[in-house]
């Protein structure tokens, strides 16, 4: 279930505050941010994390250049431009982008991007603390690009000790990679073990 709540500040703190305590933002068709939470909660778990056959190939196959932190502004306005009117990704507004893009600044907010012949052709980005990393949104403008992103986050995330992959909502896309529903009470549990561990993602 997705609930909304009160209008986000998207001041760099109170952003930072919100995903500590399992909120996130997402702009509504009427124009206004909101803070959001969903009960169940979407994770995958890192350990858990099912890599089709034919995707592990074309990642070893390394067809595109994955890169981090590249160009992250793009990749956020790929997921912006992507997302269809009726879909969850219609919340990302130019605020968020202007939100995010600090957070990036800062080093909290993160992409993974994949190119051919230096154009960019999908990814994802999200933000970071402690041992958690909160997927917001991906993108692809080449067949399985945004999955070879996603394979090379989860790599990255646990090879540096990060332990919950928060994807807010459970898709029907993501099922496939073992992204699962847990109770909100058991989040917040997973969520404060995180945040007590200090990873470096860039």
């Amino acid at each position: 279930m997705l609930s909304g709540v009160t209008r986000a500040d998207l001041q760099p703190e109170t952003l930072l505050n919100a995903y500590a305590s399992g909120a996130f933002p997402m702009t509504d068709p009427d124009g206004v941010t909101r803070w959001y939470s969903t009960d169940p909660r979407g994770v995958l778990p890192l350990d858990q994390f099912h890599c089709p056959k034919n995707l592990g190939q074309l990642v070893r196959q390394r067809k595109f250049d994955v890169r981090v932190n590249h160009d992250f502004e793009a990749t956020m306005r790929g997921c912006k431009e992507a997302a269809r009117p009726d879909s969850h990704g219609g919340w990302i507004s130019e605020e968020l982008v202007r939100a995010y893009a600090r957070l990036h600044t800062l080093g909290f907010a993160h992409s993974v991007e994949a190119y051919l012949d230096d154009a960019l052709v999908g990814g994802l980005y999200g933000v970071s603390l402690g041992g958690a990393f909160f997927g917001e949104s991906m993108f692809r403008r080449a067949s399985n690009a945004s999955k070879v992103c996603l394979v090379h986050l989860v790599s990255r995330l646990r090879d540096r000790g990060y332990v919950l992959l928060d994807t807010q909502m459970v898709t029907e896309h993501m099922t496939q990679f073992g992204t699962a529903h847990i109770p909100a009470v058991e989040y917040q549990r997973q969520l404060r073990a995180a945040l007590r561990l200090q990873c470096t993602f860039a």
